[in-house]
């Protein structure tokens, strides 16, 4: 009796180290005398093995985010840069991400960052700082390829942190600046030319309407009177001196005119 009671805990033991629980987001790859069993991944929920002759390797599915180290990078204008970036990346079939590589997340990772070079070398530093996204989509295209056998899909790949060497830096602010100084200049420059339009087209009505100056005065006198000022400097217009000064004028003439008759009367 005693003997059926232990062969019967054996059993029981032996059930339950045979039952495995996974997850909504894991898979079992379960291998068979060292074969893959035909059924395919197991999984999620209870999974039953039969020990020792089964053993199971838990894949997630989830989606990973991984890091890509800083890889130094020479572009093809034979600048010198550090760069570093992230992969996103998810296991869609799991048989062939345990059969196909032996570590597929180190497999993934060493492929990135040759790539990274390799990709990042092909490109000046120019496209490399202004046209992220393209770079982003051929990293994304090569790796998902060379992937693809390992069962394993990238869905996105993002240049992170650009380094670039100090000298570089700075003569990319002083092009920066020198671009900015241009920008002011030339806005300078159009505004100057608009206002010297628009003074020529004030001056044309102006000459074509004499009162209109003299409006032009008058508000200059509010203008000047509403600041509460002691002194005020009225401007005179020259058209009211014309008479005056074309009499003088006159008079000149005739005084020249009598003084050349006389020496000829003598």
């Amino acid at each position: 009796m005693a003997a059926l009671v232990v062969i019967v805990i054996i059993v029981v033991l032996y059930l339950l180290s045979c039952i495995r629980i996974l997850s909504e987001y894991e898979r079992g790859v379960v291998f068979r005398l060292g074969r893959l069993l035909p059924t395919g991944p197991k999984g999620p929920g209870i999974v039953f093995l039969f020990k020792p002759i089964d053993r199971m390797v838990r894949v997630d599915l989830r989606l990973v985010a991984m890091d890509v180290p800083p890889q130094d990078v020479i572009t093809k204008d034979n600048v010198s840069v550090t760069v570093n970036a992230v992969v996103y990346f998810r296991v869609m079939d799991p048989s062939n991400a345990i059969v196909k590589v032996e570590d597929f997340q180190y497999a993934t990772s060493q492929l990135a960052q040759t790539t990274l070079r390799s990709v990042l070398g092909q490109a000046e530093l120019d496209q490399l700082l202004s046209d992220r996204a393209k770079i982003n989509n051929d990293l994304q295209t090569i790796l998902d390829a060379d992937t693809d056998p390992w069962g394993i899909k990238v869905s996105k790949v993002e240049v992170k942190h650009v380094d670039l060497p100090s000298d570089m830096q700075r003569a990319m602010a002083r092009q920066a600046e020198a671009e900015r100084e241009r920008r002011a200049k030339i806005i300078n420059a159009e505004g100057e030319f608009q206002a010297s339009a628009r003074l020529a087209d004030a001056a044309g009505v102006i000459g074509k309407h004499p009162m209109a100056l003299q409006m032009r005065y008058l508000q200059t006198l509010s203008e000047v009177a509403a600041e509460n000022n002691s002194t005020i400097v009225f401007p005179i217009p020259i058209d009211l001196f014309k008479p005056f000064i074309e009499l003088a004028e006159t008079m000149k003439k005739k005084s020249d005119d009598a003084s050349d008759e006389e020496p000829s009367a003598k």
